[in-house]
């Protein structure tokens, strides 16, 4: 309807320049909005306000003009001009009704629109150092990179998903010396535990699976060898692990990029690692001072020069970066997206500078996702009850369920800090947004379910009984009440919402709509009955329910939660 609309506006334009009543040089560029106030209409252009100076004219005066024109078109019931020169727009009732039509001629297509023209996007998040469990945080960047990944694939771009394994430098040899140790208590060998190994349960957990595979055979090896074997063993139990964990909660990667292959020497006697600083160099953004390697990230805005290769000869983790990201576009991306956590909010500037530096100037994006607190009926938790340690992402799942951890990870803007509480998480109450929506679902199942029972049918799924008793093509007409054209305009505003979270990359707008699209058919249901002895009614009521039910499903699906027919 927003491309509807900007075209007869651009048409009126035209038509007005053709007859003499606008003196402008060419149709000027249409932007559609919807008015802060529903009370001025269903659509607003300032197109007026634009174009009065070239025309010669008032604002007002090229708003009337527009106006009388665009007048008594049949998917415009009304128009007036207010303000300065704003235009408001009044859609007719076809034009609303024919809404309910497009909804359920798309199906898992409604919603969609174009805004990557088919070009190669990579998101990549979580990416968690493989030396132990994912935190509730982790979680957070997992919801929100798969779905963000759901959202631009609806919004036209070829989507791809990647796990970064963190799999090389210094937390691998602690890793691997923590794992080691605790295998040797197990073996009844009295061991020195440096403060600055890891100390988490789990490491025990991993040492003891790794003790009753395979006895004591590593006890009287060098503690090198020792160190090299748990090193590998410890971290393919992690991985799979993580990727179980993630799998649980319904997301999955394309790639899992190691890290090590870009300290690996090629057939040129380079690394990956080396290649990228050698094509800085070549640009001349590389220079030597005090024995190390600097690239000068402020040529490109950043607040300091880099460095990539320190005096001792050993690489930073910021080379290790600008590598990964040249081998990412080097894939052919045409955009990447990191989805990185709080801490990591000072380094996006030199990365942007990196990247803009290899020839990739303005193609990478950074999310930011905060912190989260969990809370048991708004209590601050801090601690497992299993472990006495920190709560990990795995538990939580394991409390709450896929379906709510996601939604409430979503729901808030990832610029914030997120208070999770998991008592309201588990609540089967209208106060659990998430029940909320995916009732509201099950009731038009359950709704469509028994129209058609009444015919004699009862085990019908929902989309072959709307199918049955409203097909494509049902006529509309009988639609008349408010709470139908308020339903309806907010079926409408769909594809709007998809746009803009895939413009701001901002998936927390579509728990909000799916909330406030739930609540419209509740207020709907509660005014407007839907089995009526009328026929045609029931049947228009019925087609748009349905388009409700695929609405809240298509939502529900870019969040990554499901959408239950039975509740």
């Amino acid at each position: 309807m927003k491309d509807t609309l900007r075209t007869l506006v651009a048409d009126a334009i035209a038509g007005a320049i053709d007859a003499g009543e606008l003196r402008l040089g060419a149709v000027p560029e249409v932007e559609i909005e919807r008015p802060r106030d529903p009370a001025h209409g269903d659509w607003a252009t300032n197109v007026a306000l634009k174009s009065a100076k070239a025309a010669g004219t008032s604002p007002r005066a090229v708003a009337d003009v527009i106006a009388a024109r665009v007048a008594g078109h049949p998917d415009v019931a009304g128009v007036e001009v207010a303000g300065p020169g704003f235009i408001n727009l009044r859609l007719s009732e076809s034009a609303l009704r024919r809404q309910v039509a497009l909804v359920r001629e798309a199906a898992d297509d409604w919603g969609r629109v174009d805004l990557g023209h088919g070009r190669r996007v990579q998101v990549e998040f979580v990416s968690a150092n493989p030396v132990g469990p994912l935190h509730v945080g982790h979680g957070r960047w997992a919801a929100l990179g798969d779905s963000l990944a759901a959202i631009l694939a609806h919004a036209g771009w070829q989507v791809e998903r990647e796990f970064y394994v963190n799999d090389a430098g210094v937390q691998m040899d602690i890793f691997a010396k923590s794992v080691a140790a605790r295998y040797l208590e197990l073996c009844g060998r009295t061991t020195t535990f440096e403060p600055e190994w890891y100390q988490g349960a789990y490491i025990a957990e991993i040492a003891r699976e790794i003790y009753e595979a395979e006895g004591v055979c590593w006890l009287d090896a060098t503690p090198q060898a020792r160190e090299d074997y748990f090193r590998e063993k410890a971290y393919a139990q992690v991985l799979a692990h993580l990727r179980q964990v993630l799998h649980g909660m319904g997301v999955d990667f394309d790639v899992w990029f190691s890290e090590r292959t870009l300290h690996m020497q090629g057939a040129d006697g380079l690394t990956e690692v080396q290649r990228a600083i050698g094509q800085l160099a070549a640009k001349g953004y590389i220079y030597d001072l005090d024995g190390a390697v600097w690239f000068r990230s402020t040529d490109f805005g950043d607040d300091k020069d880099r460095v990539l290769l320190k005096a001792d000869g050993e690489y930073t983790y910021f080379a290790a970066d600008i590598a990964y990201h040249k081998d990412k576009f080097e894939r052919g991306f045409d955009r990447v997206i990191n989805i990185w956590g709080a801490d990591h909010h000072g380094y996006v500037p030199r990365m942007k500078a990196a990247v803009a530096a290899l020839g990739y100037p303005g193609q990478l994006d950074v999310v930011i996702g905060q912190l989260v607190t969990l809370l048991r009926n708004g209590e601050v938790v801090r601690m497992s009850k299993r472990t006495g340690e920190m709560v990990t992402f795995e538990e939580l799942l394991d409390e709450v369920g896929a379906d709510a951890a996601r939604y409430f990870f979503l729901r808030r803007s990832t610029d914030q800090p997120l208070d999770f509480d998991i008592g309201l998480a588990k609540e089967q109450s209208s106060d659990n947004p998430v029940f909320y929506v995916q009732y509201a679902h099950a009731r038009i199942c359950s709704i469509l379910r028994k129209a058609v029972g009444l015919a004699a049918d009862a085990d019908i799924d929902a989309a072959a009984a709307a199918a049955r008793l409203a097909p494509i093509g049902t006529s509309l007409d009988a639609l008349q009440d408010p709470a139908e054209f308020a339903l309806i305009r907010k079926l409408a505003e769909f594809p709007e919402v998809v746009e803009f979270a895939a413009e701001l990359l901002a998936p927390h707008k579509l728990p909000y709509y799916a909330e406030d699209l739930a609540g419209a058919f509740h207020q709907f249901y509660t005014l407007c009955r839907v089995v009526t002895d009328d026929v045609a009614l029931t049947a228009a009521r019925i087609a748009l329910v349905d388009a409700t039910r695929l609405t809240l499903e298509r939502v529900l699906a870019l969040v990554g939660v499901s959408a239950p027919e039975r509740m």
